[in-house]
């Protein structure tokens, strides 16, 4: 005998626990987060001009829709929000809002991808740029930090709590170096969740001692933010705390629901290495 939702013997488990998933296009379920709620507890002033210019890319990876004929199409989709504009995009109204795609029928991929921009860059308040690959696409292939990584540093460590007071210079050195660790982990702001991720650094100035900025790193791992708002405070605690000419800060955080977020800050370079990693 088939269970009803309410009758099987797991409803009791989170998993069982219904969501509603919109069942036609629509547009409002995006929503929009101030930026500015997170940048005034860091020293970024309203009006100010940004220390930083950079991008939020995010990748879709459940993305699909129908043809006029019925046929459904899937798509990889990139998405590129600049850090200027005056909202961040809520992550899972993001993902709801590509849902509400699945059953909405559409003439051409064309149609899609001027759809999605549009309504982004309405909810972000600044321009938003998509594209749709297929998935055979060559812009899917794996790839790896040009950098040296710092997570086999000798190093012992008892504080999980973030604490930017970890970070010290190695020297009063004058460096280039590109570092990164795969040891970043975070919390959503509202739900708790676990946010993984890599974290990259450029950077010329004042040599950082990498045992500390490896602590400093993991000191993350109980805090509760949104990924963009992560990426600012490391960047603003690095060029506030060592002497720091050139920065740039990236994070590749693995994919929840179907949806990654990598953002990008820099005060220096216009871009990063776009290559996604094996954990994504």
């Amino acid at each position: 005998m088939k269970h009803s939702s309410a009758e099987h013997p797991l409803a009791h488990l989170n998993l069982g626990q219904a969501t509603a998933y919109p069942e036609r296009y629509d547009a409002s379920l995006l929503q929009a987060v101030p930026r500015q709620l997170n940048r005034t507890p860091i020293g970024i002033l309203a009006g100010a001009a940004l220390p930083f210019k950079g991008t939020d890319y995010w990748t879709g990876y459940e993305l699909s829709w129908l043809q006029q004929n019925g046929l459904p199409q899937v798509a990889i989709g990139y998405f590129e929000v600049p850090a200027d504009s005056p909202n961040l995009i809520e992550s899972k109204s993001f993902k709801l809002y590509l849902n509400s795609f699945n059953a909405s029928r559409w003439e051409t991929w064309d149609d899609v991808q001027q759809t999605l921009s549009r309504d982004l860059t309405e909810c972000a308040g600044a321009p938003v740029t998509v594209h749709l690959h297929p998935l055979h696409a060559k812009q899917h292939q794996i790839g790896h930090w040009h950098a040296t990584s710092i997570d086999d540093t000798d190093v012992s460590i008892d504080c999980y709590d973030y604490n930017p007071e970890l970070l010290q210079p190695a020297s009063h050195e004058h460096v280039t170096e590109t570092l990164y660790t795969d040891l970043l982990k975070s919390n959503c702001l509202i739900t708790n969740q676990p946010d993984w991720g890599s974290l990259f650094i450029h950077y010329r100035g004042q040599a950082i001692d990498h045992a500390s900025l490896l602590r400093y790193i993991v000191s993350f791992r109980n805090h509760n933010e949104f990924h963009e708002q992560c990426v600012e405070r490391i960047f603003m605690d690095l060029s506030q705390r060592l002497a720091i000419e050139q920065l740039s800060v990236y994070a590749r955080y693995t994919r929840r629901g179907g949806l990654d977020i990598n953002p990008f800050r820099s005060n220096f370079e216009a871009a990063p290495n776009m290559n996604r990693l094996s954990r994504q």
